[in-house]
């Protein structure tokens, strides 16, 4: 049977605005219900939804609605964090395309935290393995005319680019390269973030969603041509 989708409904915003005020066990206890109803429901309708369209520009996309899977827990690991609030006041889902551990692997992501929804690709750390791939393709001939033009192309979309880290020009590698400002990324984003859309609480989410990842699709490629490299 072909799941529909119909939007977050409205109080899926009011829930985490509650949450933000109320972050104690207790109160999420006592608004279990809620989180399962408004929230949880539909992510995992939206998942199995955009998980095909997504398929039509990432073929092997994972759309797995499972918690650990595409929807993140809510839970927080606070055992090296000073902030001790037990729940985080966000949706997290991710779409992630490889055959390696879902957060080494490039992904389409949507990230509901009110009152903003950020939605954006990439991977936001590299493991070891994947840093020194990543800089080699930086600087590899073809690989690197490829990243700095899609990137190009996201920015003209007014996408925002994260993932810069280091200050200094890896060792071994040229500062004066053409591309060397890439080599100072430890990870590599395309985002955007705006004030929660009237689209949240419809189908309409969809189109809005699926249209920014079109665009910065190309940085994804790029990244999961990456990944198969290695």
């Amino acid at each position: 049977m072909q799941c529909q989708f119909n939007g977050f409904p409205k109080d899926c915003v009011e829930f985490y605005s509650e949450l933000t005020r109320n972050n104690d066990k207790i109160w999420f206890e006592k608004n279990r219900e809620w989180f399962d109803e408004s929230v949880m429901a539909p992510a995992r309708e939206f998942v199995a939804v955009m998980g095909q369209r997504l398929k039509t520009i990432a073929p092997e996309v994972n759309a797995d609605p499972r918690v650990n899977k595409s929807l993140f827990k809510i839970h927080r690991d606070t055992r090296f964090s000073p902030d001790k609030t037990p729940f985080k006041t966000h949706l997290g889902i991710m779409f992630w395309e490889g055959v390696r551990k879902r957060m080494e692997c490039s992904c389409f992501y949507f990230h509901l935290e009110p009152p903003d929804l950020m939605v954006g690709c990439g991977i936001y750390m590299f493991p070891k393995p994947h840093l020194a791939e990543y800089r080699d393709s930086v600087v590899h001939p073809k690989h690197g005319s490829r990243l700095v033009k899609a990137i190009l192309e996201a920015k003209q979309s007014g996408f925002d680019i994260g993932g810069m880290h280091y200050k200094k020009t890896p060792r071994g590698f040229d500062p004066e390269h053409e591309y060397s400002a890439y080599l100072l990324h430890n990870g590599l984003t395309v985002g955007t973030r705006s004030a929660i859309p009237n689209a949240l609480s419809s189908s309409k989410i969809l189109d809005f969603c699926f249209e920014r990842f079109e665009k910065m699709a190309p940085v994804h490629r790029w990244l999961v041509e990456l990944t198969e490299r290695l």
